[in-house]
């Protein structure tokens, strides 16, 4: 129960890496909050682990930054000062090359996975700045470091875009206490792989790192003093490469 006392919201919390962060700060003894745009989804998750302090639900859009107020407003009402807040709502599509991809499906992506992210830090940082405290972690992907095929267009550039965003407002923010982290994951085995071009074997997923991998990382950042900083970190299966 290493983290008991610190309260921790988290986007994309009810399905893939963000339940798996939701799940590992819980049992660190974190006051957990998870959003989505799916409530009966977010429910069903926090029904399914009987933590201590319980895991709270609120439906979220990301890309809607009235939506992402009402969050905050709601997380103020309910829950002590936000210590951690974690971007882990993201999406993609199976058209990934220019040629097939219509410019709705762009602004799309964009719109959850970086405009998203560019909405909750708005929304986060200042009350973090007042208590001269906080740690914000953006779930990217390697696909915010190298842009391949795999991750296709409109994703890679929305995760370059999200890392840019972290980069330059955590050099903002350093002066007020607040760190920022990056965690890129390479292949992880979650409900996104539903959206590739061609279906995913069973055995490639079996070699992917899982949700719960990307949590201990986040427990490990979380558990830091407040002096240390890590701006980025790298988590990916053995098996693939790092290109």
């Amino acid at each position: 129960m290493r983290l008991r006392g610190k309260t921790a919201l988290i986007t994309g919390g009810g399905t893939g890496i963000g339940w798996g962060i939701a799940k590992a700060l819980a049992v660190e003894g974190c006051r957990v909050a998870i959003a989505g745009r799916r409530l009966s989804v977010l429910q069903q998750a926090a029904d399914s682990v009987k933590a201590d302090p319980q895991i709270v639900c609120h439906e979220v859009d990301v890309a809607d930054r009235n939506s992402v107020n009402k969050l905050f407003a709601w997380a103020a009402n309910l829950l002590p000062p936000l210590d951690i807040v974690v971007n882990a709502a993201g999406v993609n599509i199976k058209t990934r090359m220019m040629s097939d991809m219509q410019p709705e499906q762009f602004d799309h992506v964009m719109a959850i996975n970086s405009t998203g992210v560019y909405n909750v830090l708005y929304a986060a940082l200042p009350p973090m700045r007042q208590r001269h405290d906080g740690l914000i972690i953006n779930i990217s992907s390697i696909s915010g470091l190298r842009a391949a095929p795999l991750g296709g267009v409109a994703y890679n550039a929305s995760k370059f875009a999200a890392t840019a965003l972290a980069t330059s407002i955590g050099g903002e923010e350093a002066k007020h206490g607040i760190r920022i982290t990056s965690i890129f994951p390479g292949e992880v085995d979650t409900p996104i792989l539903e959206h590739r071009p061609q279906p995913v074997s069973a055995e490639r997923r079996a070699s992917m790192i899982l949700p719960e991998d990307v949590g201990q990382m986040v427990v490990a950042v979380a558990l830091l003093p407040p002096r240390a900083h890590v701006p980025e970190l790298v988590i990916k299966p053995i098996t693939q490469d790092y290109v």
